[in-house]
C-alpha cells in the first residue's frame, strides 16, 4: 500500500484562503467564538502574518497563522486541522514546523487556547507550553483566554 505523502508549505494561492477560511470556521473554537470566515480570509491575506498549510496528498489537512512582527513576536494566532485528520499527527506536525520557524529568530513561542478547549489545552501542556495568564472574556464573552508560553530563554 502507497503511503500519502504529508507537507508544509506557506499559503499563497486565494484557492487555499477560501478553504482554509471555510473549514476553520465552521470548527471548535472558531464557531463558538464567533470567528467567521470573512474575517479569517482577511487575517490569511495579511501580510503581517505568516501562514503555513499542512497537505495530507493534495488535500489541505491543515493550517497554522503565526506572527513575527511587532509586539506579540513568537504569537500563534491560530493553527486548525481537518476534523477528519486530527488522529493523524497533523497538528504535531504543524506546531513542529512553526515551533522550528519561531525559535529561529525567537527564544518564545506565545498562544491563546480558549478555556473551554481543554483537548487543546492539553495538547500544549504536553509540548512543554505553561500557562502564564488569563485574558477574561477576550474574544466572547463568558469564555476566557489562556495565554501560554513555551521558551529557550530570555530574549537577551
Amino acid at each position: 500500500m502507497k503511503k500519502t505523502k504529508i507537507f508544509i508549505k506557506p499559503l499563497d494561492t486565494e484557492q487555499e484562503i477560501t478553504e482554509c477560511a471555510s473549514f476553520i470556521s465552521n470548527t471548535e473554537p472558531w464557531n463558538i467564538l464567533k470567528i467567521t470566515a470573512e474575517q479569517l480570509e482577511n487575517t490569511l491575506r495579511d501580510r503581517f502574518y505568516e501562514s503555513y498549510i499542512a497537505y495530507v496528498g493534495d488535500e489541505i489537512a491543515g493550517v497554522a497563522i503565526i506572527q513575527l512582527k511587532g509586539v506579540c513576536t513568537g504569537y500563534l494566532k491560530s493553527i486548525a486541522v481537518k476534523e477528519k485528520f486530527r488522529k493523524n499527527k497533523i497538528g504535531s506536525l504543524l506546531m513542529d514546523y512553526i515551533e522550528k520557524r519561531i525559535f529561529s529568530i525567537h527564544p518564545n513561542v506565545f498562544l491563546c487556547v480558549s478555556s473551554f478547549n481543554e483537548g487543546a489545552k492539553r495538547f500544549y501542556i504536553k509540548r512543554g507550553y505553561n500557562e502564564i495568564g488569563i485574558i477574561k472574556d477576550y474574544v466572547v464573552e463568558g469564555y476566557d483566554e489562556i495565554l501560554m508560553r513555551k521558551s529557550k530563554g530570555p530574549i537577551s
